[in-house]
């Protein structure tokens, strides 16, 4: 048994073989792989602060191996990822744990793609391998937090996506324990983020945020297989993750617990609405109280929402949430969200256009949308919440969520998340042709029987 924490994480990550996979995780890599390509596709039309990453991309290498999502133009490994990890969080339509504070997949898919590319040729088992153990490390890092890193101002998602890049790209670049160690140890010096982006009205860091992530993971992997070393203990040390970012509240069974046969892949969710996953219950029970007998939308007094202290932040600063002023503010909003779904049926990714952002009826509901901490017993889970809908003669239309649509309990189908991928590679800046659409969710359907994934995803994006 290796001696430390941070060693066991190191080893299970390298050693880690496919044949171990149970088959919910294969199947859970796939279809983080499958949503992850729609909405980066997507996020390369409609994403705020997207371009601009592309272009350095571009600048820096005119062409290269790896292919800038969206974009209909290549380029070297490191500038590719930066850019397409930039895409992977920017409509925040990705998957998402309902359990902790993470997106898994943000920053380590567009990882897996770019070194797929461009250091293959790597199979199907290998890339599903890398993609389910990366997952799994970022949700079990969050998992084991007893304190919340917001405390002290720093943005948690975002860093734990960087240590998943690591882990995948470590396990494609076959790191042995002691490589991948120094890689978690690489990314600990580079991976951070401030939850000042939450009080700026103008800022779209929110949006672009795991593009770093994406670069730290990768750069950190690329040089502990040259042989840079790190510390002997990243996770668990005096000054390491912890440490640093939770003041050391941490519960290291949770990392540990079931290490190598349970894979937290299988429970992600995968989103119906393309907004924060806190603010999901709301839209649930706004689209379903709007189908109530009661409902009269000229006559809406007041609109109570309910939730945990995870939501709360989706309410304040007051004034930024009823007016935001770009569209991933607007994703992070529940008083906008709410009033989207009231005033028209559904929230999609025309609900946050600039447009949209000014309709005067959305805004009208939105002033009514107040909010309110419920205690830990009422608050099952991080995104479960409740809608009152106060009439005005008093009539009450209430609706509690626990577990939102897209939950691995009431998961979306196969079939629902290819819809969802036609939806959003349908707003790449330069689309894919049907035919290449088609056979790249082949390519994902039949990944685990493919001996050379890098020659087949070639293929399809030559065509």
């Amino acid at each position: 048994m290796p001696a430390t924490i941070s060693d066991q994480i190191a080893s299970h990550l390298a050693e880690v073989r496919f044949e171990q996979l149970p088959a919910v995780a294969v199947e859970a890599a796939k279809r983080s792989l499958l949503d992850a390509l729609g909405v980066m596709l997507g996020a390369s039309g409609l994403g705020e602060g997207c371009e601009a990453f592309a272009a350095l991309a571009r600048d820096e290498s005119p062409a290269g191996p790896c292919w800038l999502w969206g974009w209909g133009s290549s380029a070297a490994l490191l500038p590719a990822v930066l850019a397409n990890g930039a895409l992977a969080h920017a409509l925040d339509f990705e998957d998402a744990f309902d359990e902790a504070p993470c997106h898994p997949n943000a920053a380590l898919i567009p990882a897996a793609l770019a070194l797929t590319q461009a250091r293959g040729p790597i199979s199907g088992p290998s890339l599903i391998t890398a993609i389910a153990a990366g997952c799994d490390l970022v949700c079990r890092l969050a998992l084991s937090l007893r304190s919340d890193p917001a405390d002290g101002g720093w943005y948690w998602p975002p860093i734990l996506g960087a240590f998943g890049a690591a882990a995948c790209a470590g396990r494609l670049l076959r790191l042995g324990p002691v490589q991948m160690r120094d890689a978690l140890s690489l990314t600990l010096c580079q991976s951070t983020c401030s939850a000042e982006l939450k009080y700026s009205r103008r800022s779209v860091v929110r949006a672009v945020r795991d593009g770093f992530s994406a670069h730290a993971g990768l750069v950190s992997a690329l040089l502990a297989q040259r042989g840079v070393t790190g510390f002997e203990q990243p996770l668990e040390g005096r000054a390491g993750l912890y440490a640093l970012y939770a003041r050391g509240q941490w519960e290291p069974q949770a990392l540990t617990q079931r290490l190598g046969a349970h894979f937290y892949g299988a429970e992600v969710s995968f989103k119906p609405w393309p907004s924060c996953r806190g603010t999901h219950a709301l839209i649930e029970a706004a689209l379903a109280l709007r189908q109530s007998p009661g409902f009269r939308p000229d006559e809406i007094a007041q609109l109570r929402t309910y939730g945990g202290t995870v939501q709360q932040m989706l309410t304040e600063p007051r004034s930024q949430k009823l007016r935001p002023q770009t569209a991933i503010d607007a994703k992070f909003s529940i008083p906008f969200t709410v009033a989207t779904a009231l005033a028209h049926g559904a929230v999609t990714l025309q609900s946050f256009r600039a447009e949209a952002l000014a309709d005067p009826e959305v805004l009208a509901l939105a002033e009514r949308v107040s909010f309110q901490v419920e205690s830990a017993a009422a608050d099952p889970t991080a995104t479960a919440g409740a809608l009152e809908i106060v009439m005005s003669d008093g009539c009450v239309l209430s609706k509690r969520v626990t577990h939102p649509r897209g939950h691995y309990s009431m998961p979306l189908s196969w079939q629902e998340l290819c819809a969802k991928f036609q939806m959003c590679a349908a707003e790449a800046r330069v689309p894919l042709s049907s035919t290449q659409s088609a056979r790249l969710l082949q390519w994902i359907q039949e990944l685990e029987q493919q001996r050379d994934a890098t020659a087949a995803l070639a293929g399809i994006l030559g065509g």
